[in-house]
């Protein structure tokens, strides 16, 4: 049973969470956070900073990783390799199957008025969806301790450091080591 709430939890996923990996946030932390409570709002969080350095869709790899935290839930290690599988699949299930689709028919239909339309109309949402995204990132429901993403000043330092240095348009992977390096020093080194 808990697989096949995985399953659909995913496949609701895939078939309404369009724009991309961030626009797609709000929805996963809907189902896995608030709905199913397979995860709390902080473990989604490093979901999501770990989904930044490694290759792969965000949406992906919270299927997969969240597929595994549920499937061990059952007692059975081979259930969480079971359970990211069929978490993975479910998510790109939709995807898939409507892109075959629109593989068809898109050579007659990329002139459109009526196509190029719905394409302009859809670029607004999906900004929309990637602010909701980092709003709830930024302040999640839980008021409780343990559940914030911003523990400290020392969090918004760092926040507002790669925020402006993501506008400077510095290396992405420069930021991830610097931004892990400052970590490490303030929270482990200096005990701030």
């Amino acid at each position: 049973m808990l697989l096949w709430q995985l399953f659909v939890s995913y496949l609701k996923i895939g078939f309404f969470g369009f724009g991309g990996g961030y626009a797609m946030l709000s929805l996963i932390q809907n189902e896995v956070v608030v709905q199913h409570q397979w995860l709390t709002n902080a473990q989604f969080a490093d979901i999501v900073a770990i989904s930044q350095i490694t290759p792969g869709p965000i949406a992906i790899n919270s299927a997969t990783y969240v597929g595994y935290t549920v499937g061990l839930e059952t007692g059975y290690a081979w259930c969480g390799i079971l359970g990211s599988a069929i978490a993975t699949l479910a998510v790109c299930l939709p995807s898939l199957t409507l892109m075959i689709l629109v593989a068809r028919f898109f050579l007659r239909l990329k002139d459109n008025r009526l196509v190029e339309g719905a394409m302009r109309g859809m670029r607004p949402v999906v900004i929309g969806m990637i602010a909701a995204a980092a709003l709830l990132l930024i302040f999640p429901h839980s008021s409780e301790p343990d559940e914030q993403n911003f523990i400290d000043a020392w969090s918004w330092v760092l926040f507002g450091g790669v925020f402006i240095g993501s506008w400077r348009k510095v290396n992405p992977i420069l930021l991830i080591v610097l931004s892990a390096a400052a970590g490490i020093l303030i929270y482990h080194v200096f005990g701030l």
